[in-house]
């Protein structure tokens, strides 16, 4: 008696474990069988939407701190690239962009163009520095100052290819250890690249896809374009550092504006006013409205302020646009006629708004630098 009273705990407990262990699997198999019920059925949408934004909002970010770069001479006219990668408004480009040049202008993303000094030209490396003192206050480019690359690794090329101002380009590191030497610049190390570059894309970043951050200065290409080698920015950017902290504005030389002013291309003027209206446009549509905002002229700001033309676009969800005609008009300003859709939410309702309206910029100069000077519809 008295050893089936010691063994009763025990069996009792043998029971109790056994009979959760049958609960727990009925209820595993029972929550298995169950479907998840989503109560958002638009989530899977937003997810593929959010990825294609990602890379827009990459791409676009770093169009706003690449410049092109106009390196003149008495003759000619070299066309490069170049990026802003700190706040005192210096940027980093090829030295065989500048090397030669009696005077430097940089055009940005908005279409403004400023004149520049060189800080630095490298001797034996394709690397050189420049400063813009308009641009102080940016923060520039992130820069990748550790990682280095490795084959398959996505980048983005970003530059100025024939004057094409923010030509975006997307390939693999294809190559790493690359050395060659051209034109009297030792290239070692290099990445060699799949994405396109050619002419006007030298001092251009290259970009990892998934950091956003530089990776490397976009050097040399093919003649057709389908190889391009970078310079790995973790080689250089201590030199680059370095050359930036020892510079001061008071000993730089500065390029004059007048020439700028006084080289009146009606040809170049009405590539300027398109690009204008079309970073204006490619602006609404990343939702970037501070940009979009900032291309508007002192006229148009003193009728609508930034908290308004926010308030008029922000509903918007797609834009579509088709080019129709650029001209120049008698007071020296361009029109560019535009027709553009515009896919609006409205809200508490399902459906979508389409608006269809045919857009006339009149784009000029305004404080020596190009606006949109008014933007009317036309019936």
């Amino acid at each position: 008696m008295l050893y089936v009273k010691k063994k009763l705990p025990m069996i009792v407990s043998i029971v109790l474990l056994c009979l959760g262990i049958s609960i727990l699997i009925y209820l595993f198999f029972t929550w298995r069988s169950e479907e998840l019920t989503i109560s958002n059925p638009n989530i899977e949408q937003v997810q593929t939407d959010n990825e294609t934004i990602d890379l827009k909002t990459i791409i676009h970010e770093a169009e706003k701190n690449v410049v092109q770069i106009e390196a003149r001479d008495e003759v000619n006219t070299l066309t490069g690239s170049g990026f802003l990668f700190n706040e005192k408004g210096d940027i980093i480009t090829n030295a065989h962009v500048v090397k030669d040049a009696e005077a430097i202008y940089v055009r940005t993303a908005n279409a403004r163009v400023y004149p520049a000094a060189v800080i630095r030209i490298g001797d034996s490396t394709d690397i050189a520095v420049i400063r813009v003192p308009q641009l102080a206050g940016e923060e520039g480019l992130a820069i990748e100052k550790e990682i280095t690359s490795e084959i398959g690794d996505e980048v983005i090329a970003l530059g100025s290819p024939h004057g094409f101002q923010n030509t975006v380009t997307l390939g693999i590191i294809s190559g790493t250890a690359r050395n060659f030497t051209v034109d009297g610049f030792d290239y070692h190390n290099v990445y060699q690249i799949s994405a396109q570059i050619t002419h006007g894309n030298s001092g251009g970043p290259l970009i990892n896809r998934n950091t956003g951050k530089v990776v490397g200065i976009n050097s040399v290409g093919t003649d057709d374009g389908t190889i391009g080698f970078s310079i790995p920015i973790t080689d250089v950017i201590k030199d680059i550092e370095t050359w930036s902290n020892e510079a001061t504005n008071n000993q730089l030389d500065f390029t004059s504006t007048e020439d700028l002013l006084k080289s009146f291309d009606p040809e170049q003027f009405k590539f300027d006013a398109e690009y204008v209206m079309e970073y204006f446009i490619d602006s609404l549509i990343i939702r970037d409205y501070v940009a979009a905002y900032s291309l508007l002229g002192d006229s148009i700001q003193s009728k609508t302020s930034y908290t308004n033309f926010r308030e008029d676009y922000i509903q918007v969800v797609d834009v579509e646009y088709s080019h129709q005609s650029t001209t120049l008009t008698d007071d020296n300003n361009v029109n560019v006629l535009v027709d553009v859709s515009f896919t609006k939410n409205q809200p508490n309702k399902e459906e979508q708004l389409i608006n269809k309206i045919t857009y006339e910029f009149t784009i000029g100069y305004e404080n020596d630098q190009l606006k949109i000077i008014t933007l009317d519809e036309k019936k």
